[in-house]
């Protein structure tokens, strides 16, 4: 649940103690807490249309609440106020724009400066702008040393040549990394450098400048989507294996699925066009969108790509739309059932349905369309206990399924319609059904209590 929050009052003896929170508070806090779980499901353009609509204390709710999603912090900072950006700061449950422990601009600052054995093969400087971009090739494979460089006395890099170079050869991942992180760049050059020509996606490091971008709320999602070429290297950032270093979290690899989703959706189901994705993905050099564009508009040619990804076919596969396999069974429909019944306890109600997750009897599509009030089916601390904290959770398939879900209902039911997801947000913090219940009376018209 939210930090409780309320206004402040003062006791005869000074200090200030917290009061006790209004009914108008606590409406506040309800519908930011809501509106928090919808903009992960949103497009960008609907994220700050719904953000624009709230009122201060709504607003200021939304900013505290621990349910943000990255691309939600990237825009409030982006186009927010100065209050805003107040309130993020402070708030302790934002656990990017770099993770604590992982190495920020800060931490590399604070290392000492550069070493003999550097100054001793690269000179102490000034660098040149030509010079400073050989070296970052030269020393680009971990982001370590091409900071060290960046910090040493050196020309202004130009980013139209600094994108002119890397378009002739692009550069390796640490140095482009280094550059997202101490470059100073203008964001355009940031989305550029993101393209990678035919850089060999078997490096393990090839996808840190992407989770760098999203770390530092320089890009959200969707716009890693936008920008990041060859286009199978989006697929592939949709279903990172884990590993150890910069890593996406849960909630950051649902949110790259969500965007990574929603641009292949002009697909569909149909298994022709997902083939030819497979197909043409591993050869095209060009983004995400617009491979699927061509794909279903029929302009590619018929040669395939040149060589097999490592992964790719899984990767594919894991995002392609799939019939449910067919279970029943008396005990499947009596934990059906049980998803729309009220618990004396949410911690009851926790065990239950992870009983049936690990039994087989339910899955994270079965919570999203059945559960009630569907505010609860959205957010996974009510049925499947405390997973917002990055790394540390070992029921991902769930939340994963579920994520897809409710991007699937969204897209089907409101699309991209600001003021369908208004509707619903507003409608959200009080109703008693299910999420297809909810959608299908937004979308009808008419009353929208779930309640009887």
């Amino acid at each position: 649940m939210s930090t409780r929050t309320g206004t402040r009052t003062r006791t005869s003896t000074g200090k200030a103690e917290p009061a006790m929170p209004t009914a108008e508070d606590r409406n506040s806090r309800r519908l930011a807490w809501c509106v928090a779980h919808l903009l992960r499901h949103a497009p960008d353009h609907v994220v700050v249309d719904l953000i624009g609509r709230l009122d201060a204390p709504t607003r200021k709710y939304l900013c505290r609440d621990e349910w943000l999603s990255a691309s939600t912090v990237t825009l409030l900072l982006r186009h927010g106020d100065e209050a805003d950006r107040q309130f993020v700061a402070r708030n302790p449950h934002v656990v990017g724009r770099p993770l604590p422990g992982l190495p920020g601009p800060a931490r590399y600052a604070a290392r000492p400066g550069p070493s003999p054995e550097l100054l001793g093969q690269v000179g102490p400087g000034p660098f040149a702008p030509g010079e400073l971009i050989a070296l970052l090739r030269r020393h680009g494979r971990r982001p370590r040393i091409p900071l060290t460089l960046l910090r040493m006395p050196h020309e202004p890099l130009d980013p139209q040549t600094l994108l002119a170079e890397h378009a002739r050869a692009p550069l390796p991942p640490g140095a482009v990394e280094a550059l997202l992180l101490a470059g100073a760049l203008p964001r355009e050059t940031c989305q550029a450098l993101l393209d990678a020509g035919r850089q060999d996606t078997s490096r393990r490091q090839w996808h840190r400048p992407a989770v760098r971008a999203v770390r530092m709320g320089l890009l959200t999602f969707d716009e890693l989507v936008a920008h990041v070429a060859p286009a199978h290297r989006t697929l592939l950032l949709a279903d990172l294996p884990e590993n150890t270093g910069l890593r996406w979290s849960l909630p950051e690899r649902t949110g790259m699925r969500t965007a990574v989703a929603r641009a292949l959706r002009p697909l569909r189901d149909d298994p022709r066009l997902w083939a030819e994705l497979l197909r043409h993905a591993p050869g095209f050099r060009g983004t995400l969108p617009v491979l699927v564009a061509r794909i279903v508009r029929g302009t590619l040619d018929g040669s395939a790509g040149p060589q097999a990804v490592d992964g790719l076919p899984a990767a594919v596969a894991s995002l392609a739309p799939r019939a449910a396999e067919p279970v029943g069974g008396v005990d499947r429909e009596l934990a059906l059932a049980s998803l729309a019944v009220p618990v004396d306890s949410v911690e009851e109600d926790i065990r239950w349905v992870r009983d049936c997750l690990a039994r087989g009897l339910l899955t994270g599509e079965d919570v999203i369309r059945h559960k009630a009030p569907a505010c609860w089916a959205l957010d996974e601390d009510h049925w499947l206990g405390d997973v917002h904290h990055p790394d540390r959770h070992d029921w991902a398939e769930p939340v994963l399924a579920a994520r897809a879900e409710a991007d699937r209902l969204f897209a089907v039911s409101i699309g991209a319609d600001p003021d369908a997801w208004w509707r619903v947000a507003v409608t959200l913090p009080d109703f008693a059904g299910t999420l297809p219940h909810l959608l299908l009376r937004v979308t009808e018209g008419g009353s929208v209590s779930g309640r009887s």
